[in-house]
């Protein structure tokens, strides 16, 4: 529809749109009178012109005749004509509409202009924030004839009245004001006529909501001439010509828009243009819109026309992230992207550019720099021809893929079907009954067998496209040929983009990996022969998940890892205090976030949504501790999906909480103990988890379970993975027995020792417990198992330094009163050893070549290295094919809760290493 007016036998247009000067009052319109007499045109093409008050203002009388057109280009041109100047003279900036959502924020806008140091500066304004919906919402209610779009447009005249009076003053606020009630009155005039017939055309809807652009361009052009700078705004429509195509977009026509362009230059030669975005005409001049991020779009075919140095698109960001920031924290700005990487991270839903936005500047090879306006010292992103010399941070200066990107709520439909293969046409029949219901196919996966076809649309579209396909191939679905047309719903889209990855290998495997390590399983791939994209399809409920994953992996980010820690007692206790003291030193050296989600003892747990303090855990779980539940707490660390990895540190001694390992690891929850209780119970429990761990990418680790902080279990495997082959396993497992037989020398008693012992806290609170030799025993079956030996507990004897009599005994204090009655035998057995040159120790081994092992009290020379322990230690000796004359000996600390704590750390950051971490 067109709807500015060309008057007869006028040269040109004269619109009074109410501008201070001369040069601006000749050129603008501002909007239509009454369409009370043409309602007709709500349903078709105009055959008549309407003319504008506002535009022609006292200069023609509002009842003149008119013809359909925008502007008249046929008009003839200035004697003087002006030229229009191109090339690297001019910047374009794009404002959106937060920019110019204030009259404080009109003016920091203008102040960005006039301090800018281009010659020339094309400025592209969108409507004020929220302004274009509520014009989208006038038609809405007309159209339902809902009166209340009287009231709403008053709304919109009070908004940019009350702006105007903020920013303008004198005639510049008169002139305004007049244009903007008299486009208000012709907006009044057609919203009635709409009401009326309850329907408006596009072009009429095109029309009305390109009033915001028009308003704003015109207040912010006086502001700036207020400041003393020669400046005219522009309405697009005048200029802009563009062909709608079937796909609710526009092409430009930039031949025309060119020759439009030079026209109204000729006509208002300024070195600053305010123009509006957003809207534009057909080349039968109707008002049309340039659809989804039209006012990008209008900067980019403006710099495009004026062949400018740069457009810069102002934003409320500081640029293009790697990620999502709302999803991963640690993503980072991207100093630059090349046009293609910007086109592929935008078409998955990344916060960047439109990709038809690229397209009129990639030919000229034009930057798009985008920045934020409320925070001008960022340099912000720009986009630009991959030639460029990248200037990025270190972090992310070597990484090939430069951002990640998602897409949710798709919908995967699978066609299978062995008639498939070989057969010409079977991939156009399916996409073809795709098209013709309308359907978008996001991704296209099929294997070189042809055996079945995979694709993802819109999970709202997917129920129409399984109809459509069920019907299309109904005929080969009952004769077999086709095995089914199965969808699989819920699912996300996780793309890796990156113009580097063509040209490095190993982008997919390292993609993959990451993806496996977070337990992710990948419905679908799909990678295009450039390698700018490397796109999978994942569970929705594991999008963020994934997304983090591979953005830590990519970018050596925080390796975040969830930790639930279960028993808060001596060692557990020990290593939140650990991990408290370490926390800062792993963020900032190494990247590595390991953040407690939650704490529980038996009776009482502490949970967290984004970490526990643990500089006052202790506080924390008596003030706000709730009762205990092993199933919710392990639920609250797991179900965390904006961190990619779990990991349960058990560091109780409970059978219980051991039997859930199994369920953990299927779950994709690593697991990490010194808790002994899984690896030596029921072989086939053992068997179990360790088949369930070797098949997956789960993590379960145990160092400390032997050795406490020893590298007992790790050592033993490398000897198995080198191919070694172990003969014999003989140690001191016990810190608490080695510090007693350590300190039984002279003439201390037996009984004193073990109250020694008791004291410094070397045993459990009973004795027994140390004394009985199951601890040692169940490290000896731990040590056999892992050797490959298929041996139970009740295999292995155990000699138990528990006097017969007191094995009954009530109470660890009882049993302690009592124990001196037994320190004859204890001496006497000491004596006989020093007198043959020996001392005593208490031993486990694994005989491996008999498939066997033991637990019991040994003497050895003085001279033996078990013979030279002091105070806790322990001391482990390999013997093997390649260290069968002089076994490979472990020895250190075997006890303390802050060695056995130490044990647990390491596994932990061993865990964060196998997750990405850096070494």
């Amino acid at each position: 529809m067109g709807f500015s007016a060309a008057v007869s036998n006028s040269p040109r247009i004269l619109p009074s749109s109410a501008f201070a000067s001369e040069t601006t009052a000749k050129r603008k319109i501002c909007s239509l009178p009454s369409l009370c007499r043409s309602l007709s045109l709500l349903h078709g093409q105009p055959r008549f012109r309407l003319s504008s008050a506002s535009q022609l203002g006292k200069r023609i009388s509002p009842t003149i005749h008119v013809a359909a057109s925008v502007t008249d280009i046929s008009v003839s041109k200035s004697m003087d004509e002006v030229h229009l100047p191109k090339g690297d003279m001019w910047s374009v900036h794009k404002f959106g509409g937060t920019c110019v959502g204030t009259s404080q924020r009109i003016k920091n806008v203008a102040d960005i202009i006039i301090n800018e140091d281009s010659e020339r500066k094309l400025v592209v304004v969108s409507a004020m924030s929220k302004v274009t919906d509520m014009m989208y919402d006038l038609i809405f209610k007309a159209q339902s004839r809902d009166d209340s779009y009287v009231s709403a447009l008053d709304a919109v005249l009070e908004k940019h009245s009350l702006t105007a009076h903020d920013l303008l003053d004198g005639d510049e606020l008169a002139s305004f004001l007049s244009c903007l009630r008299n486009d208000v009155n012709n907006l009044k005039a057609m919203l009635h006529a709409i009401y009326i017939a309850g329907h408006a055309t596009e072009s009429f809807t095109d029309f009305v909501v390109g009033h915001g652009e028009l308003w704003s361009a015109q207040m912010l052009s006086s502001v700036i001439r207020k400041n003393g700078i020669d400046c005219n705004w522009m309405d697009t429509r005048e200029v802009l010509i563009v062909n709608p195509t079937g796909s609710n977009q526009v092409d430009p026509d930039f031949l025309e828009s060119e020759r439009r362009l030079e026209k109204w230059f000729s006509q208002n030669p300024s070195k600053t243009i305010i123009a509006t975005g957003f809207i534009a005409s057909t080349p039968q001049n109707i008002p049309t819109t340039l659809k989804r991020d039209g006012s990008d779009f209008s900067a980019a075919i403006m710099g495009s026309l004026f062949k400018a140095r740069q457009v810069t698109i102002w934003t409320d960001v500081n640029g293009v992230y790697s990620a999502d920031p709302r999803k991963v924290s640690e993503a980072v700005i991207l100093r630059t992207l090349s046009y293609q990487e910007a086109w592929e991270m935008s078409y998955f839903g990344a916060n960047v550019l439109h990709p038809r936005t690229i397209i009129p500047v990639m030919q000229h090879k034009i930057p798009i720099a985008i920045r934020n306006i409320f925070n001008l010292s960022d340099p912000g992103t720009t986009i630009c021809h991959p030639l460029v010399t990248e200037d990025e941070d270190d972090q992310t200066l070597d990484s090939p893929v430069k951002g990640f990107a998602t897409i949710d709520n798709l919908a995967l439909v699978n066609v299978e079907g062995t008639g498939m293969a070989g057969v010409p046409g079977t991939a156009s029949a399916i996409f073809g009954a795709v098209k013709d219901v309308g359907a978008n196919v996001i991704m296209i996966s099929q294997a070189s067998s042809e055996h079945s076809v995979c694709f993802a649309v819109p999970e709202k579209e997917v129920n129409a496209v399984a109809e459509a396909l069920q019907s299309r191939f109904q005929q080969a679905l009952d004769a077999g040929r086709l095995s089914q047309v199965a969808v699989i719903p819920n699912c996300s889209i996780l793309a890796a983009v990156g113009q580097k990855m063509a040209s490095t290998p190993g982008v997919s495997a390292t993609l993959f990996n990451a993806l496996a390590k977070a337990n992710i399983n990948i419905r679908a791939i799909a990678q295009g022969c450039s390698e700018y994209n490397i796109t999978v399809v994942v569970k929705r409920e594991d999008c963020i998940k994934a997304l983090r994953a591979v953005h830590s992996r990519f970018y050596l980010s925080r390796t975040t890892i969830a930790m639930g820690i279960i028993g808060p007692g001596l060692i557990g206790g020990t290593l939140l205090d650990q991990l408290r003291d370490q926390a800062a030193v792993l963020k900032d050296e190494f990247n590595i976030d390991l953040r407690v989600m939650g704490i529980t003892g038996s009776r009482i747990m502490l949970l967290s949504e984004v970490g526990i303090d643990l500089s006052q855990w202790r506080e924390l779980l008596k003030e706000k501790g709730e009762v205990a539940n092993l199933e919710k707490f392990t639920q609250h660390v797991h179900g965390n999906h904006f961190i990619p990895n779990t990991v349960l540190v058990d560091c109780t001694a409970d059978s219980h909480v051991a039997s859930y390992y199994h369920d953990w690891l299927r779950k994709g929850i690593h697991v990490i103990t010194p808790n002994k209780k899984a690896n030596s119970g029921p072989l086939d429990q053992y068997l179990k988890l360790r088949a369930l761990q070797r098949k997956s990418y789960t993590h379960y680790f145990y160092e400390a379970t032997v050795g406490a902080g020893l590298p007992i279990v790790s050592t033993l495997r490398g000897l198995l993975e080198t191919g070694d082959k172990i003969l014999r396993i003989e140690g001191i497992f016990s810190g608490t027995l080695s510090y007693i037989f350590n300190s039984f020398i002279g003439s201390r008693s037996f009984s004193e020792v073990v109250a020694e012992a008791k004291e410094a806290g070397y045993t459990e609170p009973d004795p027994r417990d140390d004394l009985s030799g199951m601890d040692v025993a169940r490290k000896v079956i731990i040590l056999a198992r892992e050797s490959g030996l298929k041996l139970e507990l009740s295999d292995i004897p155990v000699q138990s330094l528990v006097p017969e009599p007191l094995k009954a005994s009530a109470s660890a204090e009882e049993f302690m009163r009592q124990l001196p009655l037994f320190d004859h035998d204890w001496t006497k057995e000491r004596k006989e050893a020093e007198e043959a040159g020996e001392v005593l120790r208490y031993v486990g081994v694994v005989d491996a070549v008999n498939q066997k092992g033991n637990v019991q009290l040994r003497r050895y020379k003085k001279e033996h290295p078990f013979a030279q322990l002091s105070g806790s230690d322990n001391i482990i000796a390999f013997t093997t094919k390649r260290y069968e004359k002089q076994p490979l000996i472990v020895r250190g600390p075997g006890a303390g809760a802050q060695v056995t704590a130490g044990g647990i750390f390491s596994d932990i950051l061993r865990l964060a290493s196998y997750l990405g971490a850096p070494s």
